[in-house]
């Protein structure tokens, strides 16, 4: 389970060559099936995007897709094309029940990683936050988001509490950090001794890693603290 703000601005990188095709400019809703259909891609000439069925998987620092292949126009896919046209958003929609009571506003909302199905989303109101199932959503409208009657009967008054119930994998992290700090050993493991082939540049433009650096762990960390693209960066070019 994915929070829709960690997959938005995060590199896209093709497998099959190891090149980054561009960073994730926004998710594409389906409001007939209550998914992530698309992700669309920043792109100087034309709109460009993912489909989400070809994404391979969406992790901390990248999204990675089998070839650069997978990247469509969107004026060739009629369906693509309708849905970005439509503009649903969840992020910073009121939701309201079926007979016209307003209960709130949705501030996040997360994405199934494997089949992109919207499992849920954290509802700001007067009484507090709370994290509402999507199950007992009704519609996925550009202005309000449609919910059942009973809706409010069916979360609980703290998002975090909810996060402990419906994300199951965050819970594994938390119950075991040893698991997360082991991959990112291996990660450092990878690079720790590399020579780099260019200057990292940090997102404000600033070198932080020059050329022919040979890495060590603290220059890795400050690659992993600039940003997931800056981390791509520097991995993308070690020999």
């Amino acid at each position: 389970m994915k929070k829709s703000a960690e997959i938005k601005g995060l590199p896209i990188i093709s497998i099959g060559d190891g090149s980054e095709i561009g960073k994730v400019k926004s998710l594409v809703v389906n409001p007939e099936k209550g998914s992530i259909d698309f992700l669309t891609i920043e792109h100087e000439v034309s709109v460009k995007a993912i489909p989400f069925k070809k994404v391979v998987g969406i992790g901390e620092f990248a999204v990675t897709v089998e070839t650069e292949s997978a990247v469509i126009d969107l004026n060739e896919i009629p369906i693509a094309n309708q849905l970005v046209n439509k503009k649903i958003r969840i992020n910073e929609t009121r939701v309201m029940t079926r007979k016209g009571q307003l209960i709130g506003e949705i501030t996040e909302y997360y994405v199934d990683e494997e089949n992109g199905l919207i499992l849920g989303m954290d509802l700001r109101s007067n009484q507090g936050d709370a994290y509402l199932e999507a199950k007992h959503v009704l519609t996925f409208g550009k202005d309000i988001i449609v919910v059942q009657e009973d809706a409010m009967n069916h979360y609980k008054k703290s998002a975090t509490e909810a996060r402990e119930d419906v994300m199951v994998e965050e819970v594994k992290e938390e119950s075991a950090p040893s698991q997360l700090e082991n991959i990112r050993k291996e990660q450092d493991s990878l690079l720790i001794g590399k020579k780099v082939t260019k200057d990292i540049y940090d997102p404000t433009g600033s070198v932080i890693i020059h050329k022919d650096t040979v890495l060590e762990e603290v220059h890795v960390e400050v690659a992993r603290l600039a940003g997931p693209s800056v981390f791509v960066e520097l991995s993308m070019n070690v020999e």
